[in-house]
């Protein structure tokens, strides 16, 4: 791309054709959505009305979703807790590990200040449905409380490409803004004429090293398409990233769809059960043709009087053909299923808070066996565009150095409950070590530096740095590692 201004009818074309090759996802987007997320956006009717509520029977997979949602939060990025690291590259000066360690304190305070938490939920329940979810991360206004702003985009409204290196690095956002909106969002824009709405397209794609951002108003009803905003950012304010991606695949695959087989069946059991109980309540009934008893004027409440002929049988029930027992068997296999592939057994709360030691070691390790994969891609796409974009505005803050997340000046150290399950399967090897060593006696514990053993168990397990830090050494005695 060239910095020059775009043309604003060839950029909204360009939309229109990326929002072509996404329409093939949108029929299963509808489906998850009206299954998952009930009543939500992406949801249609029965009768396929669009916007309207529609008839779910069974809500497992809406629980489950929302359960998967809130474990992912509290594994990758727990609120109000240290999840945020840096380490010292391998060109690190001294005085290094101090500097970055306020750095992570600084973002993770704005984090903590802002929305994050509340928008981070909603895009990874997006992410659980829908299998791709996005969160827009902007620099708030100077004053307030934190640097950071969040929203999370919906799928809807999101048009997505990648780039050469296989990221999701070009985003389109299309929406619709009434006067109001439009002007709070683009105040220096000239006020287009009408009453609106306006159609809206963004766009954030790489370009020479750093990420153009271009915001067209649409043409039409006699208007021109119009550019309404452009700018640069060092890291794209879109964060966008997948639960599960096929080969050949731009947007991301769910839990839900796997399991939406399951998810219908279920529902449609459960329809059928309660169709059965409001025949099982009101019964089935059959009247002799006598000219006198009128079908559409009997009323069946305690203490009704029904005229009848002389000599006829009047209102008789009319016997079920069989009972629906078996569907209870049924419908617990498949709701078990169903929550099984939306990981809500595996990754629940434990049923005994009074876990041991090996016991917490022991679930730390099974809930990353279960998310390995997906954590990998979401470290990838989630957590360290995360970081990097939010180091980007307090580094022009000068809140914090700038420095690159590279090897060589810094990296990167998540201390979230998930990012942290290898240091755990790592120290409950050492406690096994130390706990045999200590069975030998107290010569074979003297061969155990104690003090460096703590510290390293200390780093492992997530201890904060402050509490880590050796007492201050004699002249001429080398600092522990």
């Amino acid at each position: 791309m060239t910095r020059e201004t775009p043309d604003p009818e060839a950029l909204v074309e360009g939309y229109r054709r990326a929002e072509a090759r996404r329409r093939p996802w949108e029929a299963l987007w509808r489906d998850c959505a009206a299954h998952a997320l009930p009543g939500g956006v992406g949801a249609v009717h029965n009768d396929g009305g669009a916007g309207a509520v529609p008839r779910i029977y069974d809500a497992t997979a809406a629980d489950a979703a929302e359960q998967l949602a809130a474990s992912l939060l509290a594994e990758l990025t727990p609120p109000f807790e240290r999840w945020v690291g840096f380490e010292p590259g391998t060109e690190a000066g001294p005085g290094a590990a101090e500097a970055l360690e306020e750095a992570a304190g600084a973002v993770q305070g704005h984090l903590d200040r802002s929305a994050f938490a509340v928008e981070m939920h909603q895009a990874l329940l997006d992410l659980a449905v829908l299998g791709t979810g996005c969160l827009l991360f902007e620099e708030s206004a100077l004053g307030r409380a934190s640097a950071f702003r969040f929203t999370a985009v919906p799928l809807a409204e999101t048009v997505l490409e990648e780039g050469a290196e296989g990221r999701l690095d070009r985003v389109w956002r299309r929406r619709e803004l009434g006067p109001a909106a439009l002007r709070d969002r683009f105040p220096r824009a000239p006020a287009p004429a009408g009453e609106g709405p306006f159609g809206v397209v963004e766009r954030v794609a790489p370009d020479s090293g750093s990420y153009r951002y271009t915001a067209v108003l649409e043409g039409g009803g006699g208007r021109a398409a119009q550019v309404l905003a452009e700018g640069r950012f060092a890291v794209s304010p879109f964060v966008c990233f997948r639960w599960l991606r096929a080969p050949g695949e731009v947007y991301g695959r769910s839990p839900v769809m796997k399991a939406l087989p399951d998810i219908k069946t279920a529902d449609k059991v459960v329809e059928l059960i309660l169709k059965n109980a409001s025949i099982a309540a009101t019964g089935i009934w059959q009247a002799d043709d006598d000219g006198v008893l009128d079908p559409s004027a009997v009323e069946l409440v305690p203490g009704a009087v029904m005229p009848k002929a002389v000599g006829s049988a009047g209102l008789t029930p009319l016997a079920a053909p069989g009972r629906f027992d078996v569907s209870q068997l049924v419908l617990e296999d498949l709701r078990k299923r169903i929550r099984h592939a939306l990981l809500a057994d595996r990754l629940a709360a434990p049923a005994s808070p009074a876990m041991t030691a090996t016991e917490v070691l022991e679930r730390a390790a099974e809930t990353a066996r279960l998310l390995g994969a997906t954590y990998g891609r979401l470290e990838a796409e989630l957590l360290t565009p995360l970081v990097e974009r939010a180091l980007s505005i307090l580094a022009r803050r000068g809140e914090v150095p700038a420095f690159a997340l590279d090897g060589r000046g810094a990296t990167l150290r998540l201390r979230s409950p998930l990012a942290q399950a290898a240091g755990r399967r790592e120290a409950g090897a050492a406690l096994t070590w130390l706990g045999a060593v200590a069975g030998l006696g107290p010569e074979a514990l003297a061969a155990v530096d104690t003090a460096r053993a703590a510290r390293w168990l200390g780093a492992r397990l997530g201890v904060p740095p402050a509490l880590l830090e050796p007492p201050d050494p004699l002249p001429g005695t080398p600092l522990p590692e």
